[in-house]
């Protein structure tokens, strides 16, 4: 795992093997951050992170600049990984929490530029956090819900569905508020 580009350009980081995770793949992860870096000013915004795991994703927003990045998993372990990799480079934009994922987007109305989701493949009720989100308004005027998935889902009759990328064996649907 690595940090693809901004102030920590090249980093790599080694998550330890316990850790119950799939990290998003480099190669996913720099195609994805291509495209938005298209679409949004990356420094200044404010991230939701769903579904953290080794913070892979944080990580390479807070290198790009982002303003906040707001971390949610369930997992004690992965919690104290990414705070403590979070402290070692000095990311103090990270806020971290351990946390239910459909509880946290049910109770907390706090909106976001960029809120990017991560559950594990075979959740089935990924797209129930596509509902809360949109239901609670979390997404501020033009931004954006990235959802990664297996690729046996298909979210493209969603009425807020924007595109869908695959690199690989990683899918990532977009949707957003915009018309």
């Amino acid at each position: 795992m690595r940090i693809i580009s901004g102030k920590y350009k090249g980093k790599h980081l080694s998550a330890p093997k316990n850790l119950p995770v799939r990290p998003t793949t480099d190669f996913a992860k720099e195609a994805l951050f291509n495209i938005l870096g298209n679409e949004f000013e990356l420094d200044g915004i404010t991230v939701l992170d769903l579904f953290s795991g080794t913070g892979n994703i944080a990580y390479e927003f807070a290198s790009r600049g982002a303003k906040t990045i707001t971390c949610i998993d369930a997992n004690n372990h992965c919690v104290s990984y990414i705070k403590r990799t979070a402290k070692e480079l000095g990311f103090d934009q990270l806020d971290v929490y351990k946390n239910d994922v459909f509880q946290y987007l049910k109770k907390y109305p706090k909106q976001f530029d960029i809120i990017f989701a991560d559950p594990p493949y075979d959740l089935e009720k990924s797209d129930e956090i596509i509902t809360l989100v949109m239901e609670h308004q979390l997404l501020k005027p033009g931004g954006m819900l990235i959802l990664e998935h297996d690729r046996k889902w298909d979210f493209s009759d969603h009425p807020q569905f924007v595109d869908h990328r695959r690199y690989g064996n990683v899918n990532f649907s977009r949707f957003s508020t915009d018309e």
